[in-house]
């Protein structure tokens, strides 16, 4: 545990932000499994999870949880599923 205030707090502050990192990651990754099953199904609603996977995909990239090549790439193979 670090003894200078500041540090203190850049490690609460850090697993703050680390915490809310995982649940944005795992919620792109549910919504990607999710709109990969519709479309395997082809469930009348694939085509709004697939919007949402896609959507979850672009902002993680604009925030830097992912690089965008690697959400260019899942939306292209989610594309070609469809």
């Amino acid at each position: 545990m670090p003894n200078i205030k500041g540090a203190i707090k850049r490690v609460r502050k850090s697993e703050k932000v680390n915490a809310q990192n995982s649940n944005y990651k795992a919620a792109m990754r549910t919504a990607i499994r999710k709109a990969e099953t519709a479309l395997e199904a082809k469930d009348e609603n694939a085509t709004a999870l697939l919007q949402d996977a896609v959507k979850r995909l672009d902002k993680a990239a604009v925030k830097g949880l992912i690089h965008k090549n690697t959400a260019a790439r899942q939306k292209s193979r989610l594309m070609k599923k469809a």
